[in-house]
């Protein structure tokens, strides 16, 4: 029967059809190319897609960023806000996870601390800490950056995701603030300022499509990988950078 419809309708429609029908959970009900027009001042979902699916920009964190470099996830690790990326990347090469708020109270957390100003954190504690849309909340970036190179280790590595095209997370913006978007350009410049340039690689994810799509709250699914996988140097949907502190390094506490 499968086979049958699928000569029916043509590959393509078959395609859409299942999308629509298999992947469109508790969404708009329909998929967007079919039936929700892109001519529109309001995006499809204002939630960027976390009740219907993964957002586009986790697709590009999780399965393009952090696998790459999950090897790096290890020893003493610090996350921000929960430790999932620790323990799904990191598993049995993580001794000691720690999960840092800047809001004290915060279930599960084990320090609170604002990274601008955080020295109450020991130095050369961490051999990994992982930062995934984060930055772009702390007004002052290279203040926290100079943090979290005092806090690793000698040869600790930092990994960070930030957004390059993105809309507003309009509940943070309204109770901590928003403050940046970035690009590898400004990322990098960013970094070069703690850490050694022959120690930071920069890269970045997404297209013109992926950009739109991630824009109106469209979930992964919603999209081909080969979709997803297409870059466009020119729209840089998603920024990822690793940063090693150098084995020669020693802060001064």
């Amino acid at each position: 029967m499968k086979t049958l419809v699928r000569r029916l309708m043509g590959d393509e429609c078959y395609q859409q059809a299942q999308v629509t029908l298999l992947h469109e959970l508790g969404g708009v009900g329909l998929d967007w190319r079919w039936g929700n027009s892109l001519r529109r001042v309001h995006p499809i979902r204002r939630d960027f897609a976390w009740q219907s699916g993964r957002p586009i920009d986790r697709s590009y964190t999780e399965d393009c960023f952090l696998l790459a470099h999950r090897a790096d996830i290890r020893g003493r690790a610090l996350e921000i806000g929960d430790d999932r990326y620790t323990r799904k990347f990191g598993g049995e090469r993580v001794i000691i996870s720690d999960i840092l708020h800047v809001n004290p109270g915060m279930g599960g957390s084990t320090i609170q601390a604002d990274l601008a100003d955080a020295k109450h954190i020991p130095s050369n504690r961490y051999d990994c800490a992982i930062l995934t849309f984060t930055l772009q909340f702390i007004f002052d970036v290279p203040a926290a950056l100079a943090t979290l190179e005092r806090i690793l280790c000698p040869g600790g590595v930092l990994l960070v995701i930030v957004p390059g095209i993105s809309q507003i997370a309009r509940y943070d913006m309204d109770n901590w603030g928003e403050f940046w978007r970035f690009t590898s350009l400004s990322a990098r410049r960013l970094f070069e300022q703690v850490f050694q340039a022959e120690d930071i690689t920069v890269t970045t994810y997404g297209n013109v499509l992926a950009s739109l799509a991630s824009l109106h709250g469209l979930h992964s699914t919603e999209l081909t990988t080969a979709e997803l996988d297409h870059w466009d140097r020119d729209y840089e949907l998603v920024i990822g950078i690793r940063a090693v502190k150098r084995p020669d390094h020693r802060t001064v506490a």
